[in-house]
């Protein structure tokens, strides 16, 4: 088995645990998946998502047990994205349509909203919400939305046009710990309350596979990991293991590491 050690203050991102109580930071290869293997993503209980080429999306267990299989593959074009933030609930999208698929946990789907009935037409970027709603910014109204199932609009933020010299052009939604993360590769961060009121605002640039985790904010670059806490002075980072390199996504979740290559996902848990 590879292994492969981080240091103590990636650990404590990932784990939360007392530093004093735990040092053992070695996480070991413990699954590969090879395949038709575009894109993925895995949810909080270990369960991975895999799209393909043909834009089949299947969800395996974190044993490799086959959970589910969704193949409206032809009926919207191209998934541009999957949350899986909430297990019981999948959200499908889909920019080309404006198009959000939900799914129950079999990947069978439960409801569809069509963004263009709300008069929202460019959409890159979607994320599930603290009360279930969904997310999103609109592009060429430069506002962040809330949308809910029945496709009606909640909320929504001021003009950003308003707000900002240099409007956000997010490619990530999250919502975590009572703030919605907006992330944008080329101006950062960007930190709202749930009523839109902007918190913070942090110049992130060039990272990848962002995320957040608890109160820290993960991503990557061709080299290292990244590590942010808002409030701090300074970027903590990781050197990517040599195992990691030339990776074409590596998602970060509280269990576990995943890593994609060509046509291969290998994930790597905690021993």
């Amino acid at each position: 088995m590879k292994h492969i050690s981080f240091s103590i203050f990636f650990l404590l991102a990932l784990y939360n645990v007392d530093i004093y109580a735990q040092t053992d930071s070695t996480f070991t290869l413990s699954k590969t998946i090879e395949g038709d293997i575009v894109d993925f993503t895995a949810d909080n209980v270990g369960n991975m998502y895999l799209l393909s080429k043909t834009n089949q999306l299947k969800k395996i267990s974190s044993n490799g047990d086959s959970l589910g299989v969704y193949n409206a593959v032809t009926r919207f074009g191209d998934i541009s994205f999957i949350d899986v933030t909430n297990p019981l609930k999948i959200l499908i999208y889909y920019k080309d349509f404006a198009t959000i698929v939900e799914t129950d946990r079999f990947l069978n789907i439960l409801n569809t909203i069509d963004l263009r009935n709300l008069g929202i037409f460019q959409v890159k970027a979607i994320g599930l919400a603290y009360d279930n709603n969904i997310w999103l910014f609109d592009e060429l109204d430069a506002q962040l939305k809330r949308v809910g199932d029945d496709g009606t609009l909640i909320s929504q933020t001021t003009d950003f046009r308003q707000l900002f010299d240099f409007v956000p052009d997010p490619s990530v939604i999250v919502d975590q710990n009572d703030l919605v993360y907006l992330y944008d590769s080329a101006k950062g961060v960007y930190a709202f309350d749930h009523y839109g009121t902007l918190k913070s605002h942090v110049a992130l640039n060039d990272w990848r596979d962002f995320t957040v985790i608890d109160k820290s904010l993960i991503g990557r670059n061709d080299k290292f990991f990244l590590k942010y806490q808002l409030g701090k002075l300074d970027i903590q980072q990781e050197a990517l293991p040599d195992a990691y390199m030339n990776a074409q996504k590596i998602k970060v979740t509280s269990t576990a590491i995943y890593v994609l290559k060509k046509n291969v996902l290998q994930v790597y848990s905690r021993r």
